[in-house]
């Protein structure tokens, strides 16, 4: 709430509230169904005491705007006078209710609502720190771009030219053999996933992923109308021998993977693991999506090449982004594959967006053809390695005895397995209480109260210090 009473008024402050309250009604702000914050959230927002609050709900559900439902709330009064108020209104709820797309789960909702706020320590956050991100470099490589009125106009619908060559290229160092005609920009890989989800597959076609993933948080395949599958490393069978057996009984649409420092895990594929997976979907016929936007964060050891560079079939979808390494806010990725698909996918990102944006197209490629993405990932790299040692040292002094991790090969995340199931709603809200944002293992994979997954890409060192200390003393307390 954005609004206050005003001391000064004329008007006592429970008036205020119930003309204000009325308003909200009235403008179909509040349609029917509404549901009111707790009447203690109203007087924190309000700045005022309780009682002044319970005063003003009780006088709106005397006149019939309000309702209460005993154990459920407070909510906007479906009854004939407020039905006459808002008879040119349509019923809001119901097309909130009834809408196509997945809403997030409500962890996930607080967790985007929470990361603006900047008394928060962000101990789960999968982007980079804005103390890393290379400001100066990119301003001097926007100067030295020439701008045109072509340039900064619409591009073709697979994207800017330019850009797609030097993606090429820099695909080729990873063994990737992709023209820019197999190629399409995108607005990062999320956009990625969700064209394929509605250019690719039929209502109610079953997607297998490796579980816990990075899609049950974000929802692209499941609000197209998609069945999901978990397959589990863990499993006493390989994952290639789980696709075999699920295919048997249902045909898969295809396979989701990010087989390179695994979004949350942190997991990463080995070769031979690489080579058994493409051979067992290339005989099933199992198209593969590789999301392998974290592998250019190797540490002390390259990881292994791409599926995509194994791939002679046109059997892998090969997602990459510069969102993880040079910056976000750019909203530049890209997607690899067979010419008939990339113009299908290229077709329907018209539709929806009519292209990325053209100044982040044009940097990017200024970016990548002029090296300074190759000099910023040396850089890059040691930083993280760095973050990384340091919160291993944390864990070791905080956590030792009461959870366990392994230690990363590269990518930004810790996936921290806790020795009691404590990872739950509470957990994630008394963080709160403590201004820490957390990410709960249960948003990657739903039974999952064990986990956590820990960024040291993001906070400070001062931050990660005062937040793994404290997030420790909170769950020795749960327990």
């Amino acid at each position: 709430m954005d609004w206050r009473p005003n001391r000064k008024s004329s008007l006592s402050l429970h008036q205020q509230i119930v003309n204000w309250m009325k308003q909200q009604i009235t403008r179909g702000e509040w349609p029917v169904a509404t549901k009111l914050p707790s009447q203690r959230s109203l007087a924190d927002s309000f700045g005022i005491n309780r009682s002044t609050v319970i005063t003003a709900i009780d006088e709106l559900i005397a006149d019939g705007l309000l309702d209460t439902k005993v154990g459920s709330g407070t909510f906007v009064s479906n009854n004939t006078w407020n039905v006459l108020v808002a008879s040119n209104q349509p019923d809001w709820g119901n097309y909130v209710r009834n809408g196509l797309h997945e809403p997030n789960l409500q962890t996930i909702q607080d967790i985007n609502l929470h990361e603006t706020d900047t008394t928060m320590i962000r101990l789960g956050t999968g982007e980079l720190s804005p103390s890393l991100l290379p400001i100066k470099k990119i301003e001097q490589t926007l100067q030295s771009i020439a701008f045109d009125a072509q340039s900064l106009g619409y591009s073709e619908p697979k994207g800017d030219k330019r850009l797609r060559q030097s993606i090429s290229d820099h695909l080729k160092e990873k063994g990737v053999i992709a023209s820019p005609s197999s190629l399409m920009i995108v607005s990062g890989g999320l956009q990625a996933l969700q064209l394929i989800a509605v250019g690719l597959l039929q209502k109610g076609s079953l997607v297998l992923h490796e579980s816990p993933s990075y899609i049950n948080s974000v929802h692209p395949f499941q609000s197209a109308g998609m069945q999901l599958t978990g397959l589990s490393k863990q499993s006493r069978e390989t994952i290639p021998k789980q696709i075999k057996k699920i295919n048997g009984k249902q045909k898969a649409s295809l396979f989701y993977t990010v087989p390179t420092f695994n979004n949350p895990t942190n997991a990463t594929w080995t070769r031979e693991e690489r080579l058994e997976l493409l051979s067992l979907c290339k005989k099933e016929q199992v198209p593969i999506i590789e999301d392998d936007v974290y592998s250019d964060l190797w540490f002390e050891k390259e990881p292994p090449p791409p599926l995509k560079s194994f791939d002679d079939d046109g059997l892998v979808l090969h997602i990459g982004s510069v969102s993880k390494t040079l910056s976000p806010g750019l909203r530049i990725g890209w997607i690899a594959g067979p010419m008939p698909v990339i113009e299908r996918l290229a077709d329907i990102k018209m539709q929806m967006d009519y292209g990325s944006s053209a100044l982040s197209q044009q940097l990017v490629a200024a970016w990548l053809s002029q090296g300074e993405h190759s000099k910023h990932l040396d850089w890059l790299r040691g930083e993280l390695i760095a973050r990384r040692d340091l919160t291993l040292a944390l864990l070791k002094q905080h956590f030792q005895g009461m959870a366990k991790w392994q230690i990363p090969q590269g990518g930004f995340y810790i996936w921290l397995e806790l020795c009691k199931p404590i990872v739950n709603p509470t957990l994630f809200k008394q963080a709160l209480k403590e201004h820490l944002l957390i990410n709960p293992g249960y948003i990657y994979e739903p039974n999952n109260h064990t986990h956590l997954r820990l960024s040291y890409s993001y906070a400070s060192e001062e931050q990660l210090a005062y937040g793994i200390q404290t997030l420790s003393e909170i769950i020795r307390r749960l327990i």
